[in-house]
């Protein structure tokens, strides 16, 4: 039985486990200037990974998600999945990245344990992909997308976030892209977050507006799985894939939370757009302390608060998504 809930009744089986804040692409709505390194202590290794994830499992936590920055950055990233895919308890590891290092390292990561794979992939067009993440990589990831495929992954999913007059045209495409093809293509709110407001007020594209072409394009809501997602999910009978729509400006949108956050340093997070991180990496140097550890996740959660403050200009300590993960 799960203890990891909050005062809200809400509980947390999902785990989002940031590996690194370093990214190598320069998303206009991310790092449009790159990664610039602050020299500040090393990202969690993996004995410390494998101390937080015993500990999360023995509270009920069964699916971890690993992000960055670029978690395919981490040179030892196929010995994390491995490493997390024993923990008694974890189901699913998934992994979401920019997938430009997926042909040559998805085989090794699958072995490893890997079950799901999210790609981000902001347009369908090569010379658009390319404006938007400072990469012309497109078909890097059309082929790690094949390679996936092929191996049989539970679950493939692409990322695209909404950004007026720069995708905001591609549904009709991604609609005949889902046609013959069994994945999820999920649609991102655009978030504001501390340094991209002027990028947020020109770009911003409330979600309303793709659910409502969805709707009359004759797709339909589904049933939301207890461990999915932030994603209303909709699907049609004559296209093999589904389209999710992540929509953090909707009312109610956090009355479903169903995960927590650590970032590559080994901070608690509450909340994606939370104002507090709580240090658990003190507590992740011996296996002595692992009572010590429970009982530190287990008192933070009656902090989580209702909601985020998105909606009052409210960011929280999240300058960009590359420092925590989205």
């Amino acid at each position: 039985m799960s203890q990891l809930t909050d005062g809200f009744g809400r509980s947390f089986p999902y785990l989002r486990l940031s590996l690194t804040e370093a990214c190598n692409f320069r998303c206009s709505y991310c790092l449009p200037d790159g990664y610039q390194a602050d020299g500040r202590p090393q990202f969690l290794a993996v004995d410390e990974i494998a101390r937080l994830v015993r500990a999360f499992a023995a509270l009920g936590m069964h699916k971890i998600r690993l992000t960055g920055g670029e978690p395919s950055l981490r040179k030892d990233l196929q010995q994390i999945i491995a490493t997390v895919a024993q923990v008694p308890g974890i189901r699913k590891v998934a992994i979401t990245t920019n997938g430009c290092l997926l042909p040559r390292h998805l085989p090794g990561w699958h072995r490893a344990g890997l079950t799901a794979l999210n790609v981000s992939m902001d347009s369908l067009q090569r010379e658009r992909f390319h404006a938007i993440t400072g990469h012309d990589r497109l078909p890097e990831l059309m082929e790690g997308l094949n390679l996936a495929q092929a191996l049989g992954l539970q679950s493939i999913k692409l990322n695209a976030v909404l950004l007026r007059g720069l995708n905001d045209d591609e549904l009709p495409a991604w609609m005949e892209f889902l046609r013959e093809r069994p994945l999820g293509v999920r649609f991102i709110e655009l978030m504001r977050t501390g340094d991209n407001r002027e990028y947020f007020e020109r770009h911003h594209l409330r979600a309303d507006v793709v659910i409502e072409q969805l709707l009359a394009a004759g797709w339909s809501e589904q049933v939301r799985a207890g461990d999915a997602g932030p994603a209303r999910e909709f699907g049609h009978p004559d296209y093999r894939g589904r389209i999710g729509i992540i929509a953090p400006y909707a009312r109610d949108f956090c009355k479903g939370c169903n995960r927590l956050r650590v970032t590559a340093r080994g901070d608690l997070r509450l909340c994606l757009f939370g104002d507090f991180g709580v240090a658990l990496r003190p507590l992740l140097q011996s296996d002595g302390d692992q009572d010590a550890l429970l009982a530190r996740i287990t008192t933070q959660l009656g902090l989580k608060a209702a909601g985020h403050g998105l909606h009052f200009g409210q960011t929280g300590l999240t300058p960009h998504l590359a420092s925590i993960g989205g």
